[in-house]
């Protein structure tokens, strides 16, 4: 319960998703200095550890994808951090793509959300939500720093 709530921040009551996005910010503060292998290792091994302990939290509370499971938010987070710059602007940009695309869900994270269910589902639309924060971030770096 502990790894799948977010060491707890599921269980605040207004939108745990974004309580959960920003305990991955925090996390990223901690691993971002890692070498690139290291830190997408600690992705992967979050991937994994996640994948089995939400749905371990699925079959105990009986409710399919429960809020209070917000360690996919912090595994995409994460992701659509991987790379950014130490610098604030990049850090709320990268928060505020990554809860866009996790809230919007457009194509094929809607379709993820829909089809695939038990821990995997739960952290794979997350993980595209990531990957799709991730190249728009990078995007818009590339394009600020070409101007």
């Amino acid at each position: 319960m502990f790894i799948a709530t977010g060491a707890g921040s599921g269980y605040l009551p207004i939108a745990p998703g974004t309580w959960g996005s920003a305990v991955g910010v925090l996390l990223w503060l901690l691993v971002s200095r890692l070498e690139t292998a290291l830190y997408l290792s600690v992705i992967a091994a979050l991937f994994v550890i996640g994948v089995f302990s939400a749905g371990a939290v699925e079959k105990i509370v009986d409710r399919p994808d429960p809020g209070i499971v917000v360690i996919d938010e912090i595994v995409g987070q994460l992701i659509a951090l991987s790379l950014a710059p130490a610098h604030p602007a990049a850090l709320f940009a990268g928060f505020c793509l990554f809860r866009f695309f996790d809230i919007l869900k457009p194509f094929p994270i809607d379709w993820i959300d829909s089809h695939l269910h038990g821990g995997l589902g739960i952290m794979l639309d997350d993980v595209v939500a990531g990957l799709y924060a991730l190249l728009l971030l990078h995007a818009g770096i590339w394009l600020l720093r070409m101007l």
